[in-house]
């Protein structure tokens, strides 16, 4: 490995910390350093390399194991190259130094989110490759920008790509989220993303009238329809043990906008919100329940989505679905212990999904607190180097699942 390890350092983790290092950060990307390094890695281990544009200067590279019978399905290990911004004056320390603590803490912006899951998946490979095992599917290393801005320069636009087609993908792994305790949660479909913004419109006037049928009237009508809505799904948050984030609409109001003077009664009125949808809620009845508000807060009130995902795939997590019982079982082989979720945010699972491939977000970080977009985001050297051993077991597993009768 090409890696300049300090004294007594695991080669994997300078590995990791080497990429920590590149400034794959909005808004503006080093994706071309991302490129480099994976292209150097993708030299090491003897993996052909497919670069597509799928956007001008969006590239997603794909590394392939081709596998001993490659008309079967193939299994796809994703990951995404970018990550958010950072608030420097928060950080105890540089964001981007990858600094490495005497409790082996390794402080960075994406140690989490996902840096090192990718640097995971190569590793396992790295060592797979070591040991002489050969995959009976093909396995393909996917690296995707734009994640972190929505996917739509990357994944989304990706799946429709006849590249994406050629790939030929069986099954999917993406990124989770760390556990705070002993178990690890997987994640087996997403919420819906609505963003939508309320128009109140309402009669002029001066500020020193009672005129009837004013823009305010109407949005505190409507902000106390949403607002009251989200008390009660946090309500059922709060007070069932079964529930996650994942299982319960969030209402956030983000946006209001109106006004021009003190004393002039303003001719409209604006709110937005962004909500966060279960696959388990009806989304035509949603969508009614919003006009019935619309219509209660008064006349001529009305919304528009500035965006609107109506997918609700899942994967499946029964016991008799061969990818999942497949997984789960490699995972028992080495005692851990699933927690399953659905994802409380959105991930670029949502649009593998959405073409119909079953796909299962997880990233192997136990006992480590959920600091994903956050200050101070790290994580331990040791939790980093099980997750190499993890897909060390489940790369080799999924790869063997035998040829479904529709493949043979």
């Amino acid at each position: 490995e090409t890696t300049n390890s300090p004294e007594g350092e695991d080669p994997s983790v300078s590995l990791f910390r080497d990429y920590l290092r590149l400034k794959t950060v909005h808004p503006e990307p080093d994706y071309d350093a991302a490129l480099r390094f994976l292209d150097r890695i993708a030299e090491e281990l003897q993996l052909p390399m497919k670069k597509i544009e799928v956007c001008p200067g969006r590239v997603v590279s794909i590394m392939t194991w081709e596998g001993t019978n490659p008309s079967l399905k193939s299994i796809l290990l994703n990951s995404h190259t970018d990550v958010v911004p950072v608030f420097q004056e928060h950080w105890k320390y540089d964001a981007f130094s990858a600094f490495k603590d005497a409790e082996g803490n390794i402080y960075a912006r994406g140690s989490q989110d996902m840096k090192c899951v990718t640097i995971q998946y190569i590793q396992a490979v790295r060592r797979l490759k070591a040991e002489g095992w050969k995959p009976m599917r093909t396995v393909h290393l996917m690296f995707v920008p734009d994640e972190e801005v929505g996917g739509h320069k990357g994944m989304e636009t990706f799946v429709k790509h006849p590249e994406f087609q050629k790939l030929n993908i069986g099954f999917a792994l993406d990124e989770g989220l760390a556990n705070p305790g002993e178990p690890f949660t997987v994640f087996y479909g997403e919420r819906n993303p609505w963003w939508i913004t309320v128009h109140c419109p309402g009669s002029p006037g001066h500020g020193s009238r009672f005129v009837e049928n004013t823009a305010a009237e109407k949005l505190r009508q409507v902000i106390n329809s949403f607002l009251d809505f989200r008390e009660k799904e946090k309500h059922r948050l709060n007070t069932s043990e079964c529930f996650t984030l994942g299982d319960v609409t969030t209402v956030n109001m983000t946006m209001v906008k109106g006004g021009v003077a003190y004393n002039v009664i303003p001719a409209e009125m604006d709110v937005s919100f962004d909500l966060r949808i279960p696959p388990t809620v009806n989304l035509q009845e949603f969508e009614r329940q919003i006009k019935q508000w619309c219509k209660e807060a008064g006349e001529d009130v009305t919304y528009e989505f500035a965006q609107k995902h109506m997918n609700q795939n899942v994967t499946s997590t029964e016991e008799n679905d061969p990818w999942w019982s497949t997984f789960s079982a490699a995972c028992k082989a080495m005692n851990m212990t699933l927690e399953k979720e659905i994802f409380p945010a959105a991930t670029d699972s949502r649009f593998i999904r959405a073409v119909g491939i079953p796909a299962i977000g997880f990233s192997p970080m136990n006992r480590t607190p959920i600091l994903l977009h956050d200050h101070n985001e790290y994580l331990n050297e040791q939790v980093f180097l099980k997750g190499i051993s993890v897909y060390e077991r489940l790369i080799p597993a999924l790869a063997s699942v035998p040829a479904f009768p529709d493949e043979a």
